[in-house]
């Protein structure tokens, strides 16, 4: 894992596993798989973030960003 960020705004956690270019995205329902041209996994979308996270887990997040 590259990088993790949580976004309150959206109620989202963010993983970034790689630097690569984002061709497309799969939807699966919460989570949102972004994609390389290469078929790499570049990026990890977690929607609706509170629903699977304790309220301190989503505080430490916040603080690390």
């Amino acid at each position: 894992m590259k990088k993790a960020k949580y976004s309150k705004d959206v109620d989202a956690l963010l993983i970034e596993l790689s630097d690569d270019d984002i061709a497309y995205a799969e939807d699966e329902g919460q989570v949102i798989l972004h994609y390389s041209n290469n078929e790499k996994l570049v990026l990890i979308e977690i929607l609706d973030f509170k629903q699977f996270m304790s309220q301190q887990i989503i505080a430490e997040l916040i603080s690390m960003s």
